[in-house]
């Protein structure tokens, strides 16, 4: 019976131990036999099969079988009798298998979620929200050096010194943090030093340290309509107040004189997310005076900068910056690849020690031979390669698909925004069109796209579709285009 109903968990594809939760083998089965014990299926005292009993039940190697249970005895649910076998620890409080134990406990008369939890739980999220490559299928991350990637990895784990085990109060690998100050003062003029420099998970640690440090719980923050929703979740999760500022074709627009006084500006000038417009050089500096009028700081989010297809990048806010009152925040993730999880923020030397604690204290950042790997890529040349290439490779992929989309711009009140930048674009739709009912209607056609609307925090004038293109299999981007072109003109209104 213990092994039917193993091998029916190993199999659920909605459980934590099916197939679909990608963890190994031994530690579906380490999932499963726990579930068991904490259900009562395992009563406490009870003998589990033999090692190579159980394995040859559910059809598994013994050393699979024995990982697990080594595991689940290291963590104090079983026990090992010389001679005797494995058991389940008795002193274990679980519930009798059957459900004979008593009444069960009424879930209405646990605490719940805080305030916060349910807005935090309930709103839109990444599922919804993250915009993913419009294709169907894997994505595809062939302009990345894998075998490079990998060597370097590889070499830096061989030599790793136990320091590099450890974790690191400095704010990240020296290197790289010389490397990335390196490439800003280049790429994008930033004034800056190393030490400024924090390597992060990425911008959603970089957005949570600045709101932790930089606004107290009920201060304003402005933020533009329609947003990035990392940003919301980030903000929301402090307990700010979010004021939207509306996006126009020029990028972030200045709110009226009667808007609260921010405590925090956070934008994305260079490619507006999600809706692509790039901020003109007279609203930054716009900015740049409404911030010092507030004495806020302003949160540049430059999560794209690198791929700019049509013309030279603008200077950024924080190149423009003459008082120190940008935080500058960047990512590898959209360079590189998603999962490399390494981002970085730049913050005015008056905040480096604050931030380097609280980073150490809330975070405990490591990940150093990673972070050598990316230094030693990054000086070595293997970055600009990398980058180079990409930009071609995405810039192929987007003429591609602008070529696909360009009969539907022959429609009234239909366009097209962030098309010069960046892995994604917008095709704005006229205000009578339901974006989502049309974004789920092509998502059974397997076309992955967001609808705008999504993103906007309180107008409503906004409908269109957010289209990636970076990550998606080049061979099916025009087949694709023309079916999404197709659906779309059929929900157009009549002229």
């Amino acid at each position: 019976m213990l092994a039917d109903y193993l091998l029916t968990e190993l199999s659920r594809p909605d459980g934590p131990a099916g197939p679909a939760s990608g963890l190994p083998l031994n530690r579906r089965l380490y999932e499963a036999l726990r579930r068991a014990i904490a259900d009562g299926r395992l009563g406490a005292g009870e003998r589990l099969p033999s090692s190579r009993a159980l394995a040859h039940d559910l059809g598994l190697s013994r050393n699979t079988v024995v990982a697990a249970l080594e595991q689940l005895g290291a963590e104090g649910y079983l026990s090992s009798r010389v001679g005797s076998g494995t058991y389940v620890q008795e002193h274990l409080q679980t519930p009798v298998a059957g459900g004979r134990r008593g009444p069960a406990r009424n879930p209405s008369a646990l605490p719940g979620l805080s305030v916060r939890g349910r807005r935090l739980a309930t709103d839109a999220g990444a599922a919804e929200l993250e915009i993913q490559p419009f294709t169907p299928g894997p994505a595809d991350f062939s302009a990345f050096p894998l075998a490079l990637w990998q060597r370097l990895q590889n070499r830096h784990w061989r030599a790793a010194r136990p320091e590099m085990l450890d974790y690191t109060t400095s704010g990240g690998y020296g290197p790289l943090r010389r490397a990335v100050a390196d490439y800003l003062r280049v790429s994008r003029s930033v004034r800056l030093l190393p030490e400024q420099v924090l390597i992060t998970t990425g911008t959603q640690q970089s957005l949570e340290l600045c709101a932790r440090l930089l606004a107290d719980a009920g201060e304003t923050v402005w933020i533009e309509d329609p947003a990035y929703w990392g940003a919301v979740k980030a903000f929301t999760a402090c307990d700010l107040r979010l004021y939207p500022t509306a996006v126009d074709r020029d990028g972030w627009a200045p709110p009226a004189a009667d808007a609260p006084a921010p405590r925090l500006i956070y934008v994305t000038p260079s490619h507006q997310y999600p809706s692509g417009a790039v901020l003109t050089l007279l609203r930054r500096h716009a900015l740049l005076q409404a911030a010092r009028a507030a004495n806020a700081w302003v949160l540049e989010d430059d999560y794209d900068s690198e791929f700019r297809f049509d013309a030279a990048p603008l200077a950024s806010l924080a190149g423009l910056d003459e008082e120190g009152r940008v935080c500058y925040l960047g990512t590898f993730s959209k360079v590189l690849y998603p999962g490399i999880k390494l981002g970085y923020l730049v913050v005015p030397p008056p905040l480096v020690e604050a931030f380097r604690r609280a980073h150490y204290d809330l975070h405990r950042p490591g990940q150093l031979p990673l972070q050598a790997a990316l230094a030693e890529f990054m000086e070595l040349g293997h970055f600009a390669t990398a980058l180079r290439r990409a930009r071609q490779t995405y810039a192929e992929r987007r003429a591609t698909l602008l070529r696909a989309l360009q009969p539907l711009l022959a429609n009234p009140g239909v366009h097209l925004s962030g098309a010069a930048q960046g892995l994604h674009l917008c095709l704005h739709l006229p205000s009578a069109v339901d974006d989502q009912a049309l974004a789920a209607t092509l998502a059974r056609d397997g076309l992955s796209v967001r609808p705008l609307s999504a993103y906007c925090l309180q107008r409503r004038d906004w409908r269109g579709l957010l289209i990636g293109y970076g990550y998606a299999q080049p061979a099916l981007i025009e087949p694709c285009a023309r079916r999404l072109a197709a659906v779309v003109q059929q929900a157009l209104p009549a002229p």
